[in-house]
């Protein structure tokens, strides 16, 4: 068996060329919701901030999409988060080369963002300044781009608002609170269910969208992140028999061994034994 991690894209050919003898922690478009409860606004745009742009978003449990619910819209969080992301510099490499994505292609994609209706730059979306990094690689600024919940519902819009980039860059959306059916309906339609992030102290909320969600490793509560877990637990895709977890127990016995019976039947044959009628 072979344990994979990386790109969907290689882990599915894998799967073909292994005839199906391997265990994949692949992509992941991860998501974050606030819940109703607005708490911390500086340690959770931290977070945010951590969560989409450490490593330059070079991380499969980057932060790539931020549901925020309407009592969060009307705080200075947006605007926390912004600040956070303009002082990243490639100088200490808090921002910097993108080893899969080009700075073309990551500007390309947010071109075609923001010709879905209602849609608006909030941060970035500009080429990295006065580098030598080749044109091979990715160096945009960290960037958010602002598109409202009902245009990423829309079957024309999904599968681009939700495409994964591999670099500094998310999506930033709103709902209201009779709106959280649609939240859900946006989290079920993705294909990989890698890790969340359910920011709220408030149980039934919690409750609600972690019943209600498929993610593998979900984190929850007000410091709730998507990376940088606090502790070596599983860590890996649901909804997929052929998901596996890294760094854990589990992961490596499932990789490593398998499932094996021994029945012993040794007798003795009891004594006088015949050959029974056949049945």
């Amino acid at each position: 068996m072979t344990l994979f991690t990386g790109s969907s894209r290689i882990a599915e050919k894998l799967a073909v060329d292994l005839k199906g003898r391997v265990k994949l922690e692949d992509a992941g478009f991860d998501w974050k919701i606030l819940g109703p409860d607005v708490e911390e606004v500086d340690y959770v745009a931290w977070v945010c901030d951590q969560d989409a742009y450490a490593c330059s978003g070079q991380k499969c449990s980057a932060q790539s999409i931020l549901f925020m619910h309407e009592n969060w819209s009307t705080s200075s969080l947006i605007s926390k988060i912004k600040d956070l992301a303009e002082r990243r510099k490639l100088a200490d490499l808090t921002v910097g080369p993108v080893l899969t994505v080009t700075t073309e292609a990551m500007l390309e994609h947010k071109k075609k963002l923001l010709q879905i209706s209602g849609s608006k730059l909030l941060f970035g979306g500009e080429p990295l300044e006065n580098h030598s990094i080749p044109a091979i690689y990715g160096a945009i600024k960290p960037t958010a781009i602002y598109i409202p919940l009902e245009e990423i519902l829309k079957p024309a819009n999904y599968e681009v608002v939700t495409k994964e980039i591999f670099g500094p860059f998310q999506i930033i959306t709103d709902y209201k609170k009779d709106q959280l059916p649609m939240v859900l309906d946006a989290l079920e339609r993705m294909h990989a269910h890698l890790t969340a992030a359910v920011v709220s102290n408030d149980p039934i909320f919690l409750q609600d969208v972690i019943g209600k969600t498929v993610n593998g490793t979900t984190y929850a509560g007000l410091r709730a992140r998507t990376t940088g877990a606090p502790q070596n637990h599983w860590f890996g895709p649901a909804g997929d028999p052929r998901g596996a977890g890294i760094g854990t127990p589990e992961a490596i016995k499932l990789v490593w061994s398998c499932h094996r019976e021994i029945i012993y039947d040794f007798g003795p044959v009891p004594r006088g034994w015949e050959i029974p009628p056949s049945t």
